[in-house]
């Protein structure tokens, strides 16, 4: 199956590596509007053919798929394209701007029987997969709480704020662990740069059942943190990502409470127990998705980071921005 990569810049390289390695799978085009980087790609990859001209890209009729690594502003516009020229469509995170483009798409793919997919590698990653499979046999009891911190000195994005730039990851992972609709969002954030960008953020999704999910995310942190909690009335997850073996711990320790009606109190009794570190697979989450990306289309089947689990990031995302302009307002999902 002939690919074509659309954007070689900070995941283009990876995207390419990744995609030559899939079985039965070639990488035929590489475009990008910057000469700089179409050379890279020529030194590295002769055999791929380099160009700006995305719609000879389209026009040609043996690229099958087409992967999208471009700035978010554009994802919309040059997937549309792509699907109605018969092309099957992999998006970078975030899959669009609005949810309303995001519906679009998934029109337009269903009318041309294409494939829309959006790339959420955290999915495919051996911790996300051992997480998922600790919280559906019950291992942690019911789950309660999920709460996210992704921070460092990053990347100032010009056209996106911090949470549509970060919070992408761990919302996706929220919403593959946990089988609950959420209900509504509050979001806080400043921009310290004064162009209305926020790059200090928190977000908070608030569900019926009483569970809570809360993220953390900043590009100005002197430090880089990549953890997510998530509590469960048996035990309690860690997952560091930046750990190189040892991604999860799992806690055993708790409270139980009654109230004592009497004295008008909540008695608390806690527990603490050992620490277990279960084995997790350390596989290339990339090569996974990039697998699953040309397995779906061959096979007709629904990928694990399939338009819903895109358009779901998007809807969280759109009212978080709603919640910030109004002062941290709660917006009630729909």
């Amino acid at each position: 199956m002939n690919v074509a990569i659309i954007g070689f810049g900070y995941w283009g390289p990876n995207l390419v590596r990744n995609f030559n390695s899939v079985s039965g799978c070639n990488v035929k085009y590489v475009c990008d509007f910057r000469a700089e980087r179409l050379s890279v790609v020529s030194r590295q990859y002769p055999s791929i053919t380099t160009t700006s001209d995305f719609e000879a890209v389209l026009n040609d009729a043996e690229v099958e798929a087409v992967i999208i690594a471009t700035p978010v502003f554009t994802h919309f516009d040059l997937a549309k394209k792509a699907l109605l020229k018969g092309k099957n469509v992999l998006i970078e995170k975030p899959m669009t701007s609005t949810s309303a483009e995001a519906n679009e798409l998934y029109e337009i793919a269903q009318k041309t029987d294409r494939l829309l997919m959006v790339d959420h590698t955290f999915l495919y990653t051996g911790a996300v997969q051992k997480m998922k499979q600790l919280i559906v046999d019950g291992s942690i009891g019911k789950v309660q709480y999920f709460d996210s911190t992704r921070i460092n000195l990053g990347l100032f994005q010009p056209d996106i704020n911090v949470l549509w730039d970060l919070a992408p990851h761990d919302i996706s992972i929220l919403n593959y662990l946990i089988q609950d609709i959420p209900y509504s969002v509050n979001a806080t954030g400043v921009s310290h740069t004064n162009n209305g960008i926020e790059n200090i953020a928190y977000l908070t999704v608030n569900y019926k059942s009483g569970f809570i999910a809360h993220f953390n995310c900043s590009w100005t942190s002197p430090v880089k943190l990549r953890t997510m909690l998530i509590g469960g009335d048996k035990k309690m997850l860690l997952f560091n990502d930046l750990e190189p073996t040892e991604k999860i711990r799992i806690y055993d320790t708790g409270y139980d409470h009654k109230t004592d009606e009497e004295k008008r109190k909540v008695l608390v009794d806690y527990r603490a127990g050992d620490v277990y570190l279960p084995k997790v697979d350390l596989k290339e989450a990339l090569l996974g998705m990039a697998t699953d990306f040309i397995t779906s289309i061959k096979e007709k089947k629904t990928p694990v980071s399939d338009f819903r689990s895109g358009l779901d990031v998007i809807r969280i995302l759109e009212a978080s921005q709603q919640s910030i302009k109004q002062n941290g307002k709660e917006i009630i999902l729909n």
